[in-house]
Formats: C-alpha cells, sequence, structure tokens
C-alpha cells in the first residue's frame, strides 16, 4: 500500500480516537458513534468507500460538541500531522446516467462540522472515490456566508497564481479526489456537489456499473431523532433504440419510467443508517451499436455472447521491464500475473519471454509452443532470471519482440510491453514501431501496453519528494495507438496484478481484427479517434469516434477478420438520436487520445486543441488546472435590505452580485509526461513501502 494511503488512514484512525471526546447528551436515542474493533478492520478501512468529509484537526484542543459542551480538560499540543475526523452525514441523494459505455454520477449531500467549538474554525477535507476509470468533473460547495467551485483554467491563466500546496487537492490515489474547504465554522453545515464520469464494464454480453456507495456507521447523525433522507435515480440510455433489459441491482429502486431506447428507476426513503454497500447495477442490450449526432459520430461495437465460438491462434511475446525501479512488489505481481497468463494459453499458442534493463534477457531465441512442459520451464525461468539491474533500455527489447513475429502467418500476433520507466527514445520508438508495422503485409503484431505507477500529488505528514513512479502514460497510450493495441495502467502496488491481468485477458480474447470502416475511409473531412482501429475483444465493447462533415453515410459497413482467418463484413445500423450527449461522453476519450497526439508530435496546436475540450467539458487535461473559486454570499439581514432600496437612478451605478474570486490553483492533477531523469538514476519507487 502506497505510503499517502497509509497516511491517510493513520490521520482517519486519530481523528476518530479525538471524536471519544465528544459529549451526546443523557438521552438514550443519542449514541456517539464508534469504530469497529481492531480486529474486524481490514488493511483499507478507513479509506472513503463513499463521497465523505473530514474535519482537519491541528489543535485538538478545539474538539467538543457545538451544541452540548462536554467541558473536559483542555489539550495541550498539536496534532503533527493533523488529524482527520469525519463528518455526520444528514442527507445525500445520487443521480446516475447511463449512455453506451460512460456513467456521469452526481452526488449531492449535507455534512455538519459536529465535533469542533461553534466558537472556532477548521479547514475540512472533502475526499471522492470513483468507479471504473473516473475522472472528477466538478465540486461546488456552499457553507455560511461563501460558495465553492471548481474550475478548469489554462497553464496561461495560472502563470499569475501562487501554486497551492500538497494537502489543498488532487488525488490520493487516482480513484479517489480530494479538496480542502478553508476554515469552516464549527456547528455549521456543508452542502456539497460532487460530478464526475467513470465507465461501464462489459463481460458476457452484459454491462454493469459500481458506484462507491458503501458509507461507515460512524458518519450516521448522532443523534437518532434527526432524519435521514437518502435518494437515489438510475437512467440507463443505451444509445441505439434497443430495449435494455435489467438484471440485478443492489438498492431498493423502483423502475419509473421505461421506453424503447431508455430505463428509469428512482428510489427515495428517510432510513436508519446510510447505505452500507456499492451501488451496482447490471444490464443487457442487442450487441452492436452506432449512432450519429450533427457533426459527431460514434461507432459501438459490442461482441455480444462469444461461449463456443472459434478463437484466434496466438503468438504472444511479453516484454517485461526489470530496472532497479521494479524491485519488490512491482515485479513480483507481474510475475505472478504473466504465470498466471502463461497457464490459460493453449497448445495453439506460442509464446517466448523478453525481460530487459540495460540489456535484453529473452527466456528463448524463439517463440515455442504452449505446452505445459514449456510453459512450467518457463515459470521456473521467471523466477531464477528475473533479477533487477540498472538500465532500461526498451528499444532493444521492443525491436527483438517485433522480429520475432516478423513472418507470423495463420496466428494473431502480439507484444505485451510492462514498464514502470521514462526514457529519452521514446518518441524515436513510437516512430520506428509505425514504420515496422506499416510495411506489414498480414495482420500485424498487436503492441499492448502497461504502465506502473503515476505521481501523486498528495503529500501529507511531511512525505517529501515525488511518491510516484516515472512511467510516462502518454507514449504507452500512443505506442498501443499506433499498434492497434490496448492500453493500461496500475498506480499503485496492489492493483498491478488484476490491472494486468485484466489487459491481457481483454488482449488474447480478440474475436474481430483488421477493421476497416469502408465509408469512413472514403470521406475526406472525417476526423476519427483512436487513429488506427483497435481489434475487437470479447471482454470490452469498442468504441470509434470522431468528427466529419457534410451528410453521413445511410450505408456503414464494417469489415475485417475472423478467428478463421477468413473475410467478414459487418452491416451497420445507422441510429441518429439527439437524446444522446456525444459531446460529452466522448470528451474525455477524445481528450487523452489528442494529448498521446500532442506529445508524440509535439504538436501546439493539438495542446490548445485539448485545453479548449478540457475547458468546454469540465475535464481535467495536461493543458489545464484546477481552480477553486470562493464567493462570498450576503446574510439574510442584509440581503433583505439590499432588496429593500429604491432601484437606482439614471447614471447610478447598480450594485452587482458578488463576484466569484479565484482563491486558488490546484497543482497539477494530471498523470504528467514521466520522470527520465528517475528512470535513469534508476530510484526505486516511493509509492511502493518496503521496498
Amino acid at each position: 500500500m502506497a505510503a499517502v494511503e497509509e497516511a491517510f488512514m493513520e490521520a482517519v484512525e486519530e481523528g476518530l480516537k479525538l471524536s471519544k471526546r465528544l459529549y451526546f447528551g443523557k438521552d438514550r436515542s443519542v449514541a456517539p458513534p464508534k469504530p469497529p474493533p481492531s480486529m474486524s478492520k481490514n488493511p483499507s478501512f478507513y479509506l472513503p468507500t463513499a463521497p465523505m468529509v473530514y474535519a482537519v484537526i491541528t489543535d485538538p484542543g478545539i474538539v467538543d460538541n457545538p451544541d452540548i459542551p462536554s467541558y473536559q480538560p483542555y489539550v495541550y499540543g498539536r496534532c503533527d500531522p493533523p488529524a482527520l475526523i469525519p463528518l455526520q452525514m444528514n442527507s445525500v441523494s445520487m443521480e446516475v446516467d447511463c449512455y453506451l459505455d460512460t456513467v456521469f454520477v452526481r452526488v449531492s449531500g449535507q455534512w455538519r462540522v459536529h465535533c469542533v467549538m461553534g466558537s472556532k474554525v477548521c479547514d475540512c477535507r472533502l475526499a471522492v472515490p470513483m468507479g471504473e476509470q473516473g475522472s472528477i468533473l466538478g465540486v461546488e460547495i456552499d457553507v455560511p456566508k461563501k460558495s465553492y467551485r471548481t474550475q478548469l483554467v489554462s497553464r496561461e491563466d495560472e502563470k499569475d497564481e501562487e501554486a497551492s500546496g500538497g494537502d489543498d487537492g488532487g488525488f490520493l490515489r487516482p480513484d479517489i479526489f480530494f479538496l480542502t474547504i478553508p476554515q469552516v465554522d464549527g456547528g455549521s453545515n456543508l452542502n456539497i456537489t460532487i460530478s464526475w464520469s467513470q465507465k461501464l464494464l462489459y463481460h458476457d454480453g452484459e454491462f454493469s456499473l459500481s458506484v462507491p456507495f458503501c458509507f461507515p456507521e460512524y458518519v450516521n447523525p448522532a443523534s437518532k431523532k434527526i432524519p435521514r433522507k437518502e435518494k437515489m435515480q438510475l437512467n440507463v440510455h443505451p444509445g441505439d433504440g434497443s430495449e435494455v433489459l435489467c438484471k440485478t441491482i443492489s438498492h431498493p429502486l423502483k423502475e419509473r419510467k421505461r421506453q424503447v431506447d431508455s430505463l428509469s428507476f428512482k428510489y427515495e426513503s428517510d432510513v436508519l443508517s446510510w447505505s452500507n454497500t456499492d451501488f451496482s447495477f447490471s444490464y443487457s442490450s442487442p450487441s452492436i451499436e452506432d449512432t450519429d449526432q450533427r457533426e459527431m459520430f460514434c461507432v459501438h461495437l459490442l461482441p455480444g455472447i462469444q461461449q463456443g465460438k472459434k478463437v484466434f491462434a496466438r503468438n504472444i511475446i511479453y516484454v517485461v521491464d526489470i530496472s532497479s525501479s521494479m524491485q519488490g512488489r512491482p515485479l513480483e505481481a507481474t510475475k505472478k500475473s504473466l504465470g498466471a497468463a502463461l497457464s490459460e494459453l493453449t497448445p495453439e499458442d506460442m509464446f517466448n519471454i523478453i525481460a530487459f534493463n540495460a540489456t535484453t534477457f529473452p527466456f528463448s531465441s524463439s517463440i515455442k509452443h504452449a505446452n505445459l512442459e514449456t510453459i512450467e520451464r518457463a515459470i521456473q525461468w521467471m523466477d531464477d532470471t528475473l533479477l533487477v539491474g540498472d538500465g532500461t533500455e526498451i528499444s532493444l527489447a521492443l525491436d527483438k519482440a517485433m522480429e520475432m513475429l516478423s513472418d507470423t502467418q495463420k496466428s494473431l500476433p502480439m507484444i505485451f510491453l510492462i514498464t514502470d520507466g521514462s526514457v529519452e527514445d521514446e518518441r524515436r520508438i513510437c516512430k520506428v514501431a509505425k514504420s515496422r508495422l506499416s510495411n506489414t503485409k498480414a495482420i500485424s503484431p498487436r503492441i499492448h501496453t502497461f504502465g506502473i505507477g503515476k505521481y501523486c500529488s498528495f503529500l501529507p505528514c511531511g512525505i517529501d519528494g515525488a511518491l510516484g513512479i516515472y512511467c510516462n502514460h502518454y507514449f504507452l497510450r500512443m505506442l498501443a495507438m499506433i499498434g492497434q493495441g490496448h492500453y493500461e495502467a496500475a498506480y499503485n502496488a496492489d492493483s498491478i496484478e488484476s490491472r494486468l491481468q485484466k489487459l491481457i485477458t481483454t488482449a488474447s480474447s480478440t474475436v474481430f481484427t483488421n477493421i476497416t470502416f469502408d465509408t469512413l475511409d472514403e470521406h475526406d473531412n472525417a476526423e476519427v479517434h483512436p487513429i488506427n482501429v483497435p481489434d475487437l475483444s470479447s471482454q470490452s465493447p469498442l468504441t470509434i469516434s470522431g468528427r466529419y462533415s457534410g451528410k453521413f453515410p445511410e450505408v456503414f459497413k464494417a469489415r475485417g477478420i475472423i478467428a478463421d482467418m477468413t473475410c467478414y463484413e459487418l452491416n451497420l445500423k445507422v441510429y441518429k438520436s439527439k437524446a444522446i450527449p456525444l459531446d460529452k461522453i466522448l470528451a474525455l476519450q477524445q481528450i487523452t487520445m489528442c494529448t498521446s497526439e500532442a506529445w508524440f508530435l509535439e504538436d501546439k496546436q493539438l495542446e490548445t486543441k485539448v485545453a479548449k475540450l478540457s475547458n468546454q467539458n469540465g475535464i481535467v487535461s495536461e493543458y489545464t488546472s484546477m481552480a477553486i473559486f470562493m464567493t462570498e454570499t450576503l446574510n439574510k439581514e442584509v440581503e433583505v435590505i439590499a432588496k429593500q432600496k429604491k432601484t437606482p437612478n439614471k447614471g447610478e451605478a447598480e450594485k452587482t452580485d458578488p463576484k466569484p474570486k479565484k482563491l486558488k490553483v490546484l497543482r497539477n492533477i494530471g498523470i504528467g509526461f514521466g520522470n527520465k531523469k528517475a528512470t535513469a538514476e534508476n530510484i526505486p519507487p516511493g509509492m511502493f513501502k518496503g521496498q
């Protein structure tokens, strides 16, 4: 587990200990929240599993019930690092909108600073866990006399701004966003609305959704007399007019509206305690979708259920980074994942492993048949040979892999590149791969990439330095785009095995390859993302998007190769809809892909385009930053007096509402473009403890 996560959990545990000072009266219906026994805690117990707000306590002497003083002895000293006391939540509502494979989540809640004297103030910290590939969209906060909101600003706009500290906002880890709200009065309420997007998962013909919505018991209001209202709404729009078939749902939502192409559920109730399980939902829909809206288009292919169907024979080479920075859990988790992947190969498959640091270490001089004996030798070879050393020469290993697969016939050639580093010749590697793959006559090798680590912007407790690993994820994404492959990442040690196995399973389950769309190829002004169409996997839908000018074709066909190596043609239905917000759904995909292209081409115009897309859609990018704006609101008495004033005479300046003031700009919360210096020096990753 990352050191920053442990520091956060220790701060919460300390906060819960401090909250024992709170006195809630003698009424039997009132009881203070209790943390669970230590024996029942799992390693991640104090990490947020739903949107949470914490009081940031540096002075323990201010901790008290603002309504009923406890008159306990004064506590001397300070909390260093600050303790985090989870605030009690008075209400919560959630609205979820599903479009194609994208989900938009909006959560609103009210939290009370129940643990600080009414005459004192403290900072409060919002923490928002998100689901699969979550991306924060915005936060709005109302406190007495002030309101705050986040807004993306271009890097040009922030040049004169003072940089924020690490505790002001950013990511505790890639799926947990946090933001600090300054100087909130004890006993006051915070009304907060958070918006983010995430992805639906797909398996065996079903889409599934999981939204973090499991609240710990200690956020329930201490007084059982306070009403607790919980609201949820779910809207599903598959996008092609097909029927939605509900499979499972975690909460007692009732169907409110059903149309041919949409489904709506709603739930509202007074509850004794808040939701103690994540919100989950699954549904099925017909297997092929395509939609067109004005000057944007989206091709959405679903593989359907593939059980019993023939699969491609595969020639696979695993290219594994064994530089010094991979030492410990990253390398051990990688070897374990590769061992599991090898055990899934069939006798028709062939494979090889190439490890690299300053030089290369191949398992074999050529690819080998995946029989039981060879797989056992390969697993033993990994245990004996995959030992870390200095250097990160990706190009040498990648060139060898591509050379071994150059004459592949009647099989699907694949390369899996696994690394945690950033190197000087990344653009050259992409250019060489692009040149070699464009000259391949048959099915070219698919390049699938896996990056480990990310710079962490949350630096509490005096933890110094870059805590992430130094991988350039945009290089890996670009290389995968060139190689018509898939890209995946693990940003902490605990997720390496699951994310790497997901990548290998998805890529190894290809059912439709060498995909082309004849009509798009003939359209001169079509802009398509990604630049090369990846293969369709039975484990994941395929989304191709872009823009066009003129009339969109009425006839749309996809051609490609299926597992028996014969050509196959799909007739796609063109579905026109104004109900599907394509610009919003596709914005994140376009931003990440255009950022990869801008990095590769060193194109300032593309950078500007990404910044515009980022600002228009409220999605964080490498070329924008998130700023916090504060608006001071009038109290009720001043507001009444202002309304009673006469309308100003002609020529008099009319008073306007207070304008938002830019409070601070958060430090860059993007993933960055890697750290070549740290990679070259083989600095061990600070994000992995105990290495």
